[in-house]
């Protein structure tokens, strides 16, 4: 039998120990630690998750790496066409890090309706393009189908129907400002068949989707002309070293862009997150260390005739030492479960009905996005156990201090 686990237990099971001075202290020691990893929780899974959700948005209307023609256009258009006969297409055979390549072409525009006018980026697509990516931004309609026969069916963002007072199901006309001047534009009717809402006011504010053979049209490109190939990988986190690998893979008239140095303010700004966690999880910790170090010191003065009692009958300042952590071990695992419980819950009601809502101008979604990731909640009650567990073992010191005869008189 472990002697020092069963002393510790019966300290814990005693009745004196519920209404003991030290009750109040204990409490408030238990609710520290539980408060502590509900804001550790909340903050990791809320905070990569906003991450991800941006990430993965960026990537489904932009792809990951983007293979496009050195040039300095630094707008979204299209000016110089490639050829899509390439090695690497449609498969990206060399760099098995690729999950999915695609190609597209873009132009500007301005739609007119009876009413109003908005300038556009025509983003055209065809049979190659992955509309998983979009779907789960689909909010009306359906989604359009390249694979046939050119056709006119085109997707576009909520923010643009409502502004020009278009509903699914809508024709629009599009005009296309031809490269030479003194030119009249080019003209193409357009029909609606979804809506989609990315969140992004840079996305919904100007992108729509249609067939890439409008472009090649216009532009008088033969089919095998495109603008870019966007390029999907399977790991975003490696996307630094497998666009390395992508440049080095294709012709050198090609130029390779990821989305991290396309949209680096976007990412840069994500980056602040990491430190703001950092900043929460160490705050957290250290109140939960001070409030059990508070009570483990209480628990040791209670019990101060206790560690003399033992002394006097043989025990050395080790075991001792023990009792009284296996003592704050027991108020440490009730603060985490009860913290886990209650985080969790909480995240999972977020994941479910989105209660907080966000200003998606500012944050680029409407609900704050939960990760849910058992690892990293394993990760963050283990680094609390061991550093309070350490920490307190400073306190637990004091024991080594208490004399035997001066401890049996204590009152």
């Amino acid at each position: 039998m472990n002697l020092e686990y069963f002393i510790a237990k019966r300290l814990i099971t005693a009745r004196d120990f519920k209404s003991s001075i030290s009750a109040p202290i204990i409490k408030i020691a238990i609710s520290a630690i539980a408060i502590g990893i509900i804001m550790m929780i909340v903050s990791v899974a809320t905070g990569i998750g906003l991450q991800k959700k941006i990430r993965d948005k960026v990537s489904a209307f932009n792809g990951q790496i983007i293979i496009s023609n050195y040039d300095s256009n630094n707008s979204e258009v299209t000016l110089v066409p490639i050829s899509k006969k390439q090695d690497f297409y449609p498969n990206f055979k060399s760099v098995p890090e690729v999950s999915h390549i695609q190609a597209i072409a873009s132009k500007a525009g301005i739609i007119r309706t009876e009413n109003a006018f908005e300038g556009i980026v025509f983003k055209g697509v065809g049979g190659d393009y992955d509309w998983k990516n979009i779907q789960e931004y689909l909010v009306e309609g359906k989604l359009p189908d390249f694979t046939k026969s050119l056709n006119e069916d085109v997707l576009i963002s909520r923010f643009l129907a409502d502004r020009l007072n278009l509903k699914v199901g809508d024709h629009f006309n599009t005009f296309f400002i031809k490269e030479e001047q003194g030119k009249l534009p080019n003209s193409r009717r357009f029909k609606i068949v979804g809506f989609f809402n990315s969140g992004f006011q840079d996305f919904d504010a100007t992108y729509i989707l249609g067939d890439i053979r409008h472009i090649q049209r216009i532009n008088k490109w033969s089919p095998d002309q495109i603008g870019a190939f966007e390029v999907f990988i399977k790991d975003f986190d490696d996307i630094k070293t497998v666009g390395d690998k992508i440049y080095e893979k294709t012709s050198s008239s090609l130029d390779t862009k990821t989305i991290k140095e396309k949209y680096s303010y976007i990412f840069d700004w994500l980056q602040l997150f990491d430190f703001n966690i950092i900043v929460i999880l160490a705050v957290m910790i250290l109140v939960a260390t001070i409030n059990m170090v508070v009570a483990l010191l209480v628990l040791i003065l209670e019990r101060t005739q206790m560690i003399g009692i033992l002394k006097a009958l043989g025990a050395n300042n080790w075991t001792v030492r023990k009792i009284f952590l296996y003592n704050a071990f027991y108020l440490i695992i009730r603060g985490l479960f009860w913290g886990n419980l209650i985080g969790i819950s909480l995240l999972l009601i977020q994941q479910q009905f989105g209660v907080v809502k966000l200003n998606p101008e500012n944050y680029y979604v409407n609900q704050a996005p939960v990760y849910l990731n058992l690892g990293y909640i394993v990760l963050l009650n283990l680094l609390t156990v061991i550093v309070c567990f350490v920490v307190l073992l400073i306190p637990s010191y004091i024991i080594t201090k208490i004399s035997p005869v001066k401890a049996i008189r204590f009152d």
